[in-house]
C-alpha cells in the first residue's frame, strides 16, 4: 500500500466519522448508543475481526511460528477462542470486535510510513493511527468506557457536533496531505 493511499484511506474513515456525529439525529444517536451491545455489531466487528486475524495467522512465516512447524495449530486455537467467545463473554463482545478491526487493519496503514523519514507530513497519519492503537487497546480491556463515553458525549447537546467537527477536519486534512506526497 502506498503512503498516499493509506493517508487519503485514513482521512475519508476520519472524514466517515466525523460526519456520524456532525449529522447527529436520533436514528444515529440510538445506532451509536447501541453499538456496544449489538449482536449485529458483533458478528460483523468480532466475526471479521477474528476472521482478518486468524487470516493473517494462517500466513506467518515460519519464523514467527514458535514450537510448531506451521501456523495451522495456532489457527486453530485462535479459532477455537474466538467461536467460544460468542457463547462464554458475549458481553461488549463489538467494542471488543471494534478493536480487533483497528488493530489489525491499521498495521498496513502504518507500515505504509515506515522509514519514510523524508516526508515530515507522515507524521499527521501516523499521530492519529498511534491515537487509534492507543484508544484500542484501552477499549479491548475497558469496553464499557464506550458506552460511559456516548453518555457523556450525548449529555450536552453540542458535544457530539464538537467531536464530530474535529474529527471531520482532521479527516479533511489528512485527505489534502495525500496528495501532497
Amino acid at each position: 500500500m502506498t503512503l498516499t493511499l493509506a493517508t487519503l484511506i485514513t482521512g475519508l474513515i476520519l472524514l466517515l466519522l466525523g460526519a456520524l456525529f456532525l449529522v447527529s439525529n436520533s436514528a444515529i444517536k440510538s445506532m451509536l448508543k447501541a453499538f456496544p451491545r449489538s449482536q449485529t455489531a458483533t458478528v460483523i466487528f468480532f466475526g471479521g475481526g477474528a476472521a482478518w486475524f486468524l487470516y493473517q495467522v494462517a500466513n506467518m512465516s515460519v519464523a514467527d511460528v514458535i514450537g510448531f512447524s506451521t501456523p495451522t495449530p495456532f489457527v486453530y486455537i485462535f479459532g477455537a477462542l474466538a467461536v467460544l467467545a460468542f457463547f462464554y463473554v458475549p458481553e461488549f463482545l463489538a467494542v471488543r470486535g471494534l478493536s480487533i478491526v483497528i488493530l489489525v487493519g491499521g498495521w498496513p496503514l502504518l507500515m505504509s510510513a515506515y522509514g519514510r523519514y523524508e516526508l515530515p507530513e507522515r507524521l499527521f497519519m501516523v499521530s492519529i493511527l498511534y491515537v487509534a492503537f492507543a484508544v484500542a487497546i484501552a477499549l479491548a480491556i475497558w469496553p464499557y468506557c464506550l458506552r460511559d463515553f456516548f453518555e457523556w458525549l450525548y449529555r450536552a447537546p453540542g458535544r457530539a457536533r464538537v467531536f464530530g467537527g474535529v474529527l471531520a477536519a482532521y479527516g479533511v486534512l489528512l485527505a489534502c496531505l495525500a496528495f501532497t506526497y
